[in-house]
């Protein structure tokens, strides 16, 4: 193809026949128990360089816990693709984690701002829906697929993909390569033991994220019986297959929310909207991180069941349930 331009960001690339011989030496179609503790999927699964994937923010079923797991076992120089991101790529970066960022959308708060013009964490520029497809391209098994947004934009110019010559109408076509994570994390509304998960409502690229991806740590705010997925299987989101760890977590979202359980904490994360400087951070890291040893710890100590039960009693009132 002739190349007309390409963005000059560094992209996470691997060859599609590669990832599918990955995929079957490693991958285990046996239907067995995953559930685990989020300490034992973190520590089985994510390695320091590893790059990381999750669906959807810090406001809406973001997989918050399983973010915090990874910084309380201090994983170093991971790659995060950000689609939507709030919280999530600060508490990382400001912990050490993250290195680099592709990103399609990054916001509020000052601190991430800052630590982008130091210099601190590597920004490549993406939109939301070119990180979509690249996921499904990664899903789809090929190496890249045409889209007709990016060109002529400054997110062009800072991404990595590609704008060609369409072979079929001459004109300008722009190639985003697809994406294999190491890792995709994911917060459910119900899994089975086996893996089997169930989203309600509004997902970004769950199931695309989890066929592209090497490994999956699947949280879920409940599990149910295996019988109740053959009952329903068009309930199924992520099958079983793609799943490598189960985490039971309910509130895993928190301090934001999951539709139909409860809702966003605006309080703390107002806290976290308040952090500008590193001191605040490690100030921030270690009451609400470091110093827990789980989810469940910090839900007791630092949030309390009086404030979680508020939450669902608000989800409930916005599903109007009351």
């Amino acid at each position: 193809m002739d190349v007309l331009f390409q963005g000059e960001a560094e992209i996470h690339f691997m060859h599609p026949d590669d990832f599918r011989e990955w995929v079957r030496t490693h991958k285990k179609r046996e239907a067995v128990e995953k559930l685990m503790t989020e300490r034992e999927a973190v520590s089985r699964l994510v390695s320091d360089g590893d790059y990381i994937t999750y669906d959807f923010s810090s406001l809406t079923r973001g997989p918050q816990a399983l973010v915090r797991e990874i910084i309380r076992q201090r994983r170093q120089d991971l790659w995060v693709c950000a689609e939507f991101t709030l919280h999530e790529t600060p508490l990382l970066v400001g912990a050490g984690c993250a290195s680099r960022i592709d990103v399609g959308f990054l916001g509020y708060g000052n601190y991430i701002g800052r630590a982008v013009t130091e210099g601190k964490v590597r920004v490549f520029e993406w939109t939301n829906g070119a990180l979509s497809f690249r996921m499904l391209a990664g899903a789809m098994g090929v190496p890249f697929v045409p889209i007709r947004s990016l060109i002529a934009t400054d997110t062009m110019k800072y991404s990595g993909a590609k704008v060609v010559r369409d072979p079929f109408t001459g004109d300008p076509v722009c190639l985003v390569p697809a994406l294999h994570p190491d890792v995709f994390l994911v917060h459910v509304h119900q899994a089975d033991v086996y893996g089997n998960s169930r989203i309600f409502g509004t997902n970004l690229f769950a199931l695309e994220a989890a066929m592209a991806s090497k490994r999956v740590i699947v949280s879920a705010e409940e599990i149910i019986d295996h019988l109740e997925f053959r009952k329903e299987p068009s309930k199924t989101t992520i099958p079983y297959f793609l799943v490598d760890a189960l985490v039971h977590m309910p509130f895993g979202a928190y301090p934001g929310g999951v539709h139909g359980r409860y809702e966003l904490d605006l309080e703390h994360i107002d806290r976290l909207n308040a952090i500008q400087t590193d001191e605040e951070m490690r100030v921030y890291l270690e009451e609400y991180i470091y110093s827990l040893e789980s989810h469940e710890e910090f839900l007791e100590k630092k949030v309390g069941w009086k404030r979680l039960k508020e939450l669902i009693r608000k989800a409930s009132i916005k599903e109007g349930y009351h």
